[in-house]
Formats: structure tokens, C-alpha cells, sequence
């Protein structure tokens, strides 16, 4: 009697490929560095040569100072922890109910029905273009800005959650069917996991715009955090502080991004390491 043998791929077979996205994760770490080393040294040059003035444009080791000097002072930290208390909270409600949201229409075609053409034009106004009338209602407080950035992070969360529900293939609902599955297994073991990288994607994007909406919203409206120290250092002119603090921003929003794309690869890597 012939018998039958299934081939898997060994943990030995595993590796290249994983050494592979590990040199290629490396290539792309290398290739990352030469343009902002480019900006670095073109700044250099023009504050050491004075293309443009020293209050214009601070040399970097003058920014660098500047930087050390906030942190020493405690000036740097106290703001910082205002913002990302500020856009963690807001992030959180918003992320909360745009994944309500989007699950709701996603699943419900009535609900779809009856609450994206409002989602929609709700989602076509920025969120500073809701600052006049929350000033009006809630005041200039902590409320006002946790609104604004809980309706920058909810958009996008929303939205790709329901376009995430709405393309799960009708192949995977059909073999669900096959075999006999429940409503709960359905959306647990199919619909939910076949939405999850677009839902993600959603998550990213949510807490970008939160951060972006953060650092408007304390430009305009906020006596402290990240933002207040941009206007605070530009009404002074000193631009040097400017600079640090939108250095920090960067590096802030930057990091934040990259830890959600270490979560999500290991939320995801079934869809690169297979079984």
C-alpha cells in the first residue's frame, strides 16, 4: 500500500527566507539614511557660512545646546508629557468609537445605510475646522483639544474598519458556511482576522493624524506642550527653540509610527511566515 507524505518546511528551510527580510529590513535601513544626512550637512554649511542669519537660521550645534538645555531645565519634559498625555487620551476615544463605528457599518448593512452619509460629511471637515465652533461650546480647556484629536483619530479608524469588514472575501464566508460555523465563529475566526491589516493600517493612520491634530490645535489654542513651545519660541524669536522642538515632534511622531509597524508585523507575520 503506497503511502502518502505531506512535505512541510522544516525550521532549516525557515531560515533563509528570514535572513533574507532580515538583510533586506538592513538595505533599507542603509538607503534611509543618506538624504536626511544630506539636509544635516546643507544646514551645517549654510549657518557655518551665514547664507541666511544667525536668528533665521541657527547653526545645529547652537539647536543642540538649546535641546540639552530644555531637557536640564525640565522645560522639554513637562511639555512633552502634557502632549502625549494629551494625544494618547484623545487617540484612545477616538480610536475606540471609530472602531465601534466601522464594525457597526461594516456588519450592518441598515446601519450603513442610515450612518455613512453622515460619517462621510462629517469626515470632509478638518479637524481645525471644527476649532471655532468647539471654542464656543467647551472653551479653550483640555476638553477642546481631546475632542479635536479624538475626531482626527476617529476618521480614519472608522473608515478603514468598515472598508476592511466590507472586503472580506465571499470565498472565506462561503467555507465558513461549509462547515457549519456559528455567527460568533464566522466574525471571530473569519471576517475579523481577514479585516485585521486594513483595520491596523487604520490604527496607524488614526494615531498619525491624532499627532498631527495635537501639535495644530496646541499651535492655536494651548499654553503648554510641544506646540505652545513652537509659538512660544517663534514669538521670542528664538528660533533655536523652535527648531528643537519641531525636531522633537518628528522624532516623537516617527517613533510612534514605528512601534505600531513592530506590533502589526507581529500581529500579521502568518501572511509572510505561512504555517
Amino acid at each position: 500500500m503506497s503511502s502518502l507524505t505531506i512535505a512541510l518546511p522544516s525550521i532549516g528551510e525557515k531560515q533563509p527566507a528570514r535572513l533574507l527580510r532580515w538583510n533586506d529590513g538592513l538595505t533599507r535601513f542603509a538607503l534611509s539614511w543618506p538624504f536626511p544626512l544630506a539636509v544635516l550637512l546643507i544646514w551645517y554649511v549654510a549657518a557655518e557660512y551665514e547664507w541666511l542669519p544667525p536668528q533665521i537660521l541657527p547653526p545645529p550645534s547652537m539647536v543642540a545646546s538649546t535641546f540639552i538645555d530644555l531637557v536640564r531645565t525640565g522645560e522639554l519634559p513637562e511639555n512633552l508629557w502634557i502632549s502625549m498625555w494629551r494625544v494618547l487620551a484623545g487617540f484612545a476615544a477616538g480610536g475606540l468609537g471609530g472602531l465601534a463605528l466601522g464594525v457597526l457599518m461594516g456588519l450592518s448593512p441598515t446601519a450603513k445605510d442610515y450612518l455613512y452619509p453622515t460619517f462621510r460629511l462629517i469626515a470632509q471637515v478638518p479637524s481645525i475646522g471644527w476649532l471655532p465652533l468647539l471654542m464656543m461650546l467647551v472653551g479653550i480647556g483640555e476638553a477642546l483639544k481631546i475632542i479635536l484629536i479624538s475626531k482626527a483619530a476617529f476618521v480614519p479608524i472608522a473608515l478603514n474598519t468598515y472598508k476592511g469588514l466590507q472586503g472580506v472575501s465571499t470565498r472565506f464566508i462561503e467555507v465558513a458556511r461549509v462547515y457549519r460555523f456559528t455567527r460568533w465563529q464566522l466574525l471571530s475566526k473569519v471576517v475579523f482576522p481577514a479585516a485585521l491589516p486594513q483595520v491596523w493600517n487604520g490604527i496607524r493612520y488614526g494615531l498619525t493624524h491624532a499627532w498631527l491634530a495635537l501639535v495644530a490645535v496646541e499651535l492655536l489654542a494651548s499654553s503648554e506642550g510641544l506646540g505652545f513651545m513652537i509659538v512660544y519660541g517663534r514669538q521670542l524669536y528664538q528660533l533655536d527653540v523652535v527648531l528643537a522642538a519641531v525636531v522633537v515632534v518628528g522624532a516623537i511622531g516617527f517613533a510612534l509610527d514605528k512601534i505600531l509597524a513592530l506590533i502589526e508585523q507581529r500581529l500579521l507575520r502568518w501572511r509572510t511566515d505561512g504555517f
